[in-house]
């Protein structure tokens, strides 16, 4: 929800660009197979010359050098799994040609293999790539034998020659077998918190806060927004039938020194926590320019007027430090088109993590919801998936969702999300439930340190996190040959790596009976 004022034009295109990524191997009969081109190439579907049954791609140089083609991926391309590649390639001319695959957004450094193509025309199958023998892109000539996960393949044909072409590729392969990108790895059945709305008037003060304090003193909230908050029955109640109704209104209204035209509600939940899933049944409005949310931040963002600002904000977790997770919006994109998306220090505003999906009318009920695991964050509307965000390499600059986060509601009016209708008087977005649900509490009998235990992020650059449910006596962290290289007997949630030597090392995890030794990576 907290873009800062970035544009809603490129938060449109990246939109779009990500709505491309695909998962490996790619044979090109699925319209997200589509590659995004650079430099003046270009790319489209096509139709196998030798076969009118099979979709191929058609990637077209004009003539300019290094143009090239890249997909992202949802799954990555994982190299401890299979070493090589391969393609089949068709040339409608009888020149030899040469072919750069390069592997991009990963845990290690980008790599590229390049394979030449006989001359002669036509179809040559099973072109292979070994990243065993791969090179380091940043010099193109240090040979690696290349390892880890890579987020996005790009390709180079011809890369360094100056004549025009167009080409065809199909069945890039890397071994693996396409699974659903959207299938959640943990499933959270029971209720922790909850709010129905059973009582009608005033929102329940137990469970709301009212944030109306502006972010920007003297402008008002991000975005460009044109509403005030305000904590009125006026903008947020329980009706009659047990829903929560948010209202935006047009009417002018000043509050701390500034005058909108528009007022609102802001509601932050005074329930926490880490790992587990939300489900919102709402209607949207879709009036133009109106922007209803449903979202979380970290518990410990630096935001004076929030609900835990006071006693969790610090100005280390300010906004994007904290995380946000964007369940649902609605208003940035076309009539009941909805996103999820994910903001971190590593891309916010204008995230390049985000995906959204067109559902039916938005002003029906529908249910919108977030699954969050250690390992990735999924969003599903009614039940169904439609985006997931894994990175391959979590740190904190990709992954701060490793510490409570809040829910928020609000309905937001004009900035980013376009024009306010001439004749808007007042919308509502209507919520029946907010359910969070985790893990069922383990027995005692399943307490045990190994089966409970999660370190992360791993790999890891500045510190690493380990949680158990049972109490932890010490940590202790060691070489590949054994070498004691840190210990701690306190304050065993966390290990500092950040002045440790990139490597692999083996941290020894101990509670009063137990010992568990995990593998972790330092970049």
């Amino acid at each position: 929800m907290k873009f800062n004022f970035t544009q809603l034009s490129l938060v449109f295109l990246i939109a779009a660009q990500l709505s491309f990524a695909q998962q490996m191997p790619i044979n090109f009969s699925d319209s997200s197979e589509n590659f995004t081109t650079f430099g003046g190439s270009g790319f489209s579907f096509h139709t196998d010359p030798d076969d009118s049954g099979n979709d191929v791609g058609k990637f077209y140089n004009n003539g300019a050098t290094w143009q090239g083609f890249t997909l992202s991926l949802e799954r990555p391309i994982d190299l401890d799994f299979q070493k090589t590649i391969s393609l089949s390639f068709y040339g409608y001319d009888a020149n030899a040609h040469t072919i750069l695959l390069k592997l991009e957004d990963g845990v290690n450094a980008d790599v590229e293999v390049t394979q030449n193509v006989a001359s002669g025309g036509g179809w040559t199958t099973g072109i292979t790539f070994d990243f065993a023998n791969a090179v380091l892109s940043s010099d193109g000539t240090t040979p690696i034998n290349a390892s880890g996960a890579y987020d996005r393949l790009t390709i180079f044909i011809d890369g360094n020659v100056t004549t025009a072409g167009t080409y065809l590729l199909d069945d890039i392969d890397d071994g693996s077998v396409e699974t659903d990108p959207n299938a959640l790895d943990v499933i959270y059945d029971t209720l922790v918190w909850e709010d129905n709305f059973d009582t009608p008037g005033v929102v329940n003060p137990t469970n709301w806060h009212y944030q109306t304090q502006v972010i920007i003193p003297g402008i008002g909230w991000a975005n460009g927004e044109e509403q005030h908050y305000t904590n009125r029955i006026d903008n947020s109640f329980v009706d009659t039938s047990g829903n929560l109704n948010i209202v935006a209104k047009d009417e002018i209204w000043t509050d701390q020194g500034l005058t909108k035209n528009y007022t609102s509600a802001r509601l932050n939940s005074k329930f926490a926590f880490t790992y587990g899933r939300v489900d919102v049944r709402a209607k949207l409005p879709s009036d133009d320019g109106t922007w209803p949310a449903i979202w979380t931040l970290g518990k410990n963002i630096y935001e004076q007027g929030a609900f835990w600002h006071s006693s969790y904000g610090t100005w280390d977790t300010r906004w994007p430090y904290c995380g946000e997770i964007d369940i649902m919006e609605h208003g940035l994109g076309a009539l009941n088109h909805v996103a999820g998306s994910l903001h971190t220090p590593s891309s916010s505003g204008a995230t390049i993590n985000t995906s959204g999906i067109d559902i039916s009318d938005v002003n029906d009920w529908h249910i919108y919801s977030m699954n969050w695991s250690p390992d990735q964050i999924t969003f599903l509307v009614d039940g169904a998936g439609f985006y997931t965000y894994n990175p391959s390499n979590k740190n904190d600059d990709t992954w701060p969702f490793y510490e409570d986060q809040f829910i928020l509601l609000n309905l937001a009016m004009g900035g980013i999300s376009g024009t306010i209708d001439s004749n808007f008087t007042q919308a509502s977005m209507i919520v029946d439930y907010v359910k969070v649900y985790q893990a069922a509490p383990l027995s005692i009998t399943d307490l045990n340190l190994d089966s409970t235990l999660s370190v992360y992020p791993n790999p890891a650059t500045d510190t690493i996190h380990i949680t158990a449910k049972v109490a932890l006596n010490s940590l202790a962290l060691y070489d590949v040959y054994g070498k004691l290289i840190l210990k701690k007997e306190n304050n065993t949630n966390s290990l500092d790596v950040s002045r440790l030597n990139s490597g692999i090392y083996f941290l020894e995890v101990s509670s009063n009976t137990e010992k568990v030794i995990k593998k972790v990576i330092v970049n």
